[in-house]
């Protein structure tokens, strides 16, 4: 169990990230909301307690590597980075602006702290699954986190990629499944009914379990227990709500997976979580 002090150190990292986003999402007028919202709490997690890294060395050969296959949501990891020092807060600011180097879909060559890039929906398990192998064939004790949608969990490449990975017993590779249950065409049980992840999961021989994806507890003590468990990968399906933290999104729904924003649109939650973060 998480202490009363390291939740409350996970909360006010992820009123952060959600800040982060949303101002990132704002400078351009437009962007993936609900996606990046419903996973910030995970973000949280990972960055503010689980991975190694250092923002000085984004490059450290000993890190945790964190690759976003739902690339688009990367206004919440941008935020993260910002936060942990990876590069300047201003920087959000310019997320998809002319000569960014925070574009839309996360970019290993322009960001710091980015690991692979990502955003071609269905691929970037794929690139996971070569990650976690490369370490495990050099012997690292480097673990690798990959965050799927569950729209992009319809696509065929994610299940090639979850065959192989168990065929090579890749207990350093860890898959979190955003179950939110909305993608851009409508709700996923109506586009391509995915039914149950975690008996899914274990019929290719994961380990997987389920959780509220806004437990920091629940989320850590999946984490944990995947790392104790060195000859299966392991799959952490995540029930959350789409753009979860900010009301107006949430009553939204689809319509908040990419949206327009409007001049004033921000103003109340932006003041909300600036009066969280004590400003």
């Amino acid at each position: 169990m998480l202490t009363n002090q390291q939740l409350a150190d996970l909360r006010h990292f992820s009123t952060q990230i959600r800040y982060g986003a949303l101002l990132a999402i704002n400078s351009s007028g437009f962007g993936h909301v609900g996606g990046s919202l419903s996973m910030a709490d995970l973000i949280s997690v990972l960055y503010g307690h689980v991975m190694k890294y250092d923002p000085a060395d984004p490059k450290m050969e000993t890190r945790d590597w964190l690759i976003t296959s739902k690339g688009h949501a990367g206004p919440a990891v941008y935020a993260a980075l910002a936060a942990k020092g990876f590069f300047p807060e201003e920087w959000l600011l310019t997320m998809n602006q002319p000569d960014t180097r925070l574009p839309s879909h996360t970019d290993r060559n322009l960001t710091p702290g980015i690991d692979m890039t990502t955003g071609s929906l269905g691929q970037g398990l794929s690139t996971a699954v070569g990650v976690a192998l490369a370490f495990k064939i050099d012997h690292k004790p480097n673990r690798v986190f990959c965050i799927v949608g569950d729209g992009e969990s319809q696509e065929g490449q994610i299940w090639e990629a979850a065959m192989y990975a168990a065929q090579q017993r890749l207990g350093n590779l860890t898959v979190f499944i955003d179950d939110n249950g909305m993608q851009i065409d409508g709700t996923t049980a109506f586009i391509n009914n995915m039914e149950d992840y975690v008996a899914r999961f274990k019929g290719f021989n994961w380990d997987a379990v389920a959780v509220d994806g806004h437990d920091y507890d629940a989320l850590n003590e999946a984490i944990e227990r995947a790392a104790l468990i060195p000859d299966k990968p392991s799959a952490i399906i995540m029930h959350t709500i789409k753009g979860k933290g900010w009301d107006h999104a949430e009553k939204l729904g689809i319509a908040c997976h990419s949206m327009h924003l409007h001049p004033g649109d921000l103003d109340e939650i932006l003041a909300k979580l600036r009066t969280e973060l004590g400003e």
